[in-house]
């Protein structure tokens, strides 16, 4: 009897986790951000929240990019992690959000999430 108990509570445990694995993560789904363009982007305050759509062009070495849009360029940093899995090439437009970072001679935008579109 006790073997049954446990085999059906690692039968159990297993159906539940694998539930949870298939894709269904929840979250948000809906509006978001205004899209602003690079030249926007390059005129808003330190830490403003940004989204960006157009591409990522060439890497800088590691975790930076150029950013283009129809309005110019700009750097992104975006560490490995914020890819998520996704290889994104120069033609894939992409959605990009996250904070203007603003030194005293450069701005670049700190990526904190990319949606391939």
């Amino acid at each position: 009897m006790r073997e049954k108990i446990l085999c059906l509570s690692v039968l159990l445990a297993a159906c539940m986790s694998s539930s949870a694995m298939a894709g269904n993560r929840g979250g948000f789904e809906g509006p978001g951000p205004d899209i602003v363009s690079v030249e926007q982007a390059g005129k808003m305050a330190d830490d403003a929240r940004v989204a960006l759509r157009g591409h990522i062009v060439r890497s800088l070495g590691g975790d930076d990019y150029v950013f283009r849009d129809e309005t110019g360029e700009i750097t992104v940093e975006i560490p490995e992690r914020r890819f998520a899995g996704q290889t994104i090439v120069p033609a894939d437009t992409v959605e990009i959000h996250g904070k203007v970072d603003k030194d005293w001679s450069e701005t670049e935008i700190d990526v904190k999430r990319i949606i391939k579109r």
